[in-house]
């Protein structure tokens, strides 16, 4: 049985991308072998590879400059890998702070140079994007999160500037429409919009590298896992084919511009019920909403378990807000159908009057 699943990562998948990896479970490809035991290095795998690569590059129209990888470690690995290979000891980037994840990629920042935080909503529980703030023209780079997951925000225009955007797009990518190419570095863990759990995809402009004079470890150098194909060690076989599979159902959807679409009709139709039903309140100033992590928390919170239960009995779950801060959190991915929503949102109506 199908459950309407609004966790925030690992998130809903299609299903056929679910079916056509169960089958590869078993014999992949004709081969006799489960896609678990072939061997990274054969033909078999080099071309799921070659296509999770490629369908990256034209998902998000990128530039002959850019190469794709399919990393170990996650975003979090990102934090320190993108500064130890564009910072310089000495020179300064500048990161904005609008939640945990940016705020733990400054931390991870300032091991290599000095980090500027140009600007930050922490001060008011990360509710909303900051939109005035000075970026030193001596910055190596601008760090951004274009989505934050915990809080409900999302950045919806990037900063204007000369200097090279290094985003986290991990719970946004390829979920709307934007110039990939105003970026020099993208990363995003795959496991809410790409596929499953196990792989970090990177996105990076060759021009950017070999401009630091410290020794990066071989396994941390985004030049060596350029020269490799993305291949210089065992890849996350498993996690890099479901994400192939994901990038070829949202080609056949239409691509992102498709997808947006949806994405707006589905948020557009949480946040309705949210502002509309007066048991539910929204937690983010409405201009810097998230159509992918919707946030909101109950005026009466002694009914929040009462309604958590409710869910779960309407096979409605991961909607527990995160554990820092309360309150629910409906995921939108790409993957989750617009019938998932008008659940939800029926849901809410009922407990809502049921309460009144």
């Amino acid at each position: 049985m199908k459950v309407h699943n609004f966790n925030a990562g690992p998130s809903v998948l299609p299903n056929e991308v679910l079916y056509k990896a169960s089958k590869a479970l078993i014999d992949f490809e004709g081969s006799g072998m489960s896609i678990l035991e072939i061997g990274h290095r054969t033909e078999l795998f080099m071309n799921v590879m070659d296509e999770a690569r490629s369908l990256v590059r034209e998902l998000m129209q990128l530039e002959d400059d850019f190469e794709v990888l399919y990393l170990h470690g996650g975003a979090s690995t990102q934090f320190m890998q993108s500064a130890m290979n564009l910072l310089e000891n000495g020179e300064t980037a500048g990161y904005v702070d609008t939640g945990v994840w940016s705020y733990k990629a400054i931390k991870e920042a300032k091991n290599f140079g000095y980090v500027d935080v140009v600007a930050s909503s922490r001060e008011s529980n990360y509710n909303h994007i900051p939109k005035q703030f000075t970026i030193p023209p001596q910055s190596k780079y601008l760090h951004i999160t274009t989505n934050n997951t915990i809080y409900g925000t999302q950045w919806q225009t990037i900063p204007v500037t000369d200097i090279p955007i290094v985003a986290d797009m991990s719970s946004d990518i390829l979920s709307r429409q934007m110039d990939f190419n105003r970026f020099s570095l993208i990363y995003a863990g795959v496991q809410k919009n790409m596929g499953a759990a196990g792989a970090c995809m990177v996105a990076v402009r060759k021009s950017v590298l070999g401009k630091v004079s410290r020794k990066i470890p071989t396994i941390l150098d985004y030049k060596v896992h350029i020269e490799n194909g993305s291949m210089f060690n065992t890849p996350p076989v498993f996690a890099v084919y479901i994400s192939m599979l994901t990038l070829r159902w949202l080609k056949e959807q239409g691509g992102v511009a498709a997808i947006e679409k949806v994405n707006e009709k589905k948020a557009s139709l949480l946040y309705s019920e949210i502002d509309n039903n007066p048991l539910f309140r929204g937690t983010v100033v409405k201009e810097d909403r998230s159509r992918m992590n919707v946030c909101f928390i109950m005026d009466k919170p002694e009914l929040e378990e009462e309604f958590l239960k409710f869910c779960k009995k309407e096979d409605i779950v991961g909607i527990k807000g995160h554990r820092s801060v309360g309150g629910f959190r409906a995921s939108l991915y790409n993957a989750l159908p617009y019938e998932s929503v008008e659940v939800m949102v029926e849901a809410m109506k009922y407990f809502s009057l049921k309460k009144a």
